[in-house]
């Protein structure tokens, strides 16, 4: 059953991506948009394929540890398929989310988390564009709903259906969803998630459902006079793969191997948010939008954040 699920995926999900991003390609060429380039393409699929082999190499590991505690729990959920399934998707999408949102302002994650967002781009194989050592440690945030009774295969099952949602919205193609807005993850949230600009920072990390990020205060809308500057607030300007992968972890060895420090500031260096710094020569994502004037947001110039402050 669990090896026709996981088929099933890969026949729905392949044919879906082969036809949506064939046609935002024309679609990009056609109206001379640019959405894509050779060497972008390039680095999506390097970084796919390395993600994909960690997640392959480790995921019996993830499945025995799930099982594990799901041995441990002391519910056995006896629901209607319909209700168990709902509450695994929410609580799944729940525990997702705090999975990014400290992937974001932990730097020590962030520097796993940035090769999803070191890219310029923004198109639907951004999507692909994998956090690569993210496998090493995202079971851990699934282990509360193994311990609430959930079956840990259905819990990777239910991961990995929501992913090919959390691919589609990577797109510049798809307007304003009208009141889905206010319950999904769209297209223009996560183009929100994906800018650079400082009011958008560290916005919007649902990957099924906007609802966590409206309750836990992460939520901002596409300002439509204000466009998305994709990547990084210093982008980094190479194409080495290596560099790609690994610039944050060599940044963050230079911070907390400064002379001078204090253990606490090494600490806040390596786990505090990203853009800490000792001296305050630099802004977290937070203190930049602090700074930010009061306002009406449209009137606000959005301004590039520090080139060591979080990006987005």
């Amino acid at each position: 059953m669990e090896e026709f699920r996981e088929a099933l995926i890969i026949m729905i999900s392949v044919p879906v991506y082969a036809v949506v991003i064939g046609f935002e390609f024309f679609y990009s060429y056609l109206r001379e948009r640019k959405l894509y380039s050779a060497q972008g393409l390039l680095q999506n699929t390097y970084l796919t394929l390395a993600n994909m082999s960690l997640d392959v190499f480790v995921r019996g590991i993830c499945l025995l540890t799930l099982q594990f505690f799901f041995t441990l729990s002391h519910f056995k959920l006896d629901l209607n398929p319909i209700v168990y399934w709902t509450l695994l998707v929410l609580f799944q999408d729940l525990m997702y989310y705090w999975l990014h949102r400290v992937d974001h302002y932990c730097r020590f994650f962030w520097a796993v988390h940035v090769t999803h967002h070191n890219s310029e781009e923004f198109n639907l194989t951004t999507g692909f564009r994998s956090s690569v050592f993210q496998p090493l440690y995202r079971f851990i945030y699934f282990i509360p709903i193994a311990l609430a009774g959930f079956r840990p295969i259905d819990i990777l099952f239910v991961y990995s259906a929501t992913q090919i949602f959390g691919i589609l919205v990577h797109t510049q193609t798809v307007r304003k969803l009208g009141v889905l807005e206010y319950i999904f993850v769209t297209p223009s949230h996560h183009r929100v998630h994906h800018a650079s600009n400082v009011h958008y920072l560290d916005k919007n990390m649902g990957m099924l459902l906007i609802i966590w990020d409206r309750l836990f205060g992460t939520f901002q809308a596409e300002i439509e006079t204000v466009k998305p500057v994709y990547g990084l607030t210093s982008n980094v300007k190479s194409n080495n793969p290596f560099k790609i992968i690994f610039h944050e972890w060599n940044a963050l060895f230079h911070d907390i191997t400064q002379k001078g420090l204090s253990w606490k500031q090494r600490w806040n260096y390596a786990f505090g948010p990203p853009g800490y710094s000792h001296d305050n020569s630099r802004k977290t994502s937070r203190q930049l939008q602090d700074s930010l004037p009061e306002g009406p947001a449209e009137a606000i110039e959005l301004v590039a954040a520090s080139p060591e402050s979080v990006a987005v």
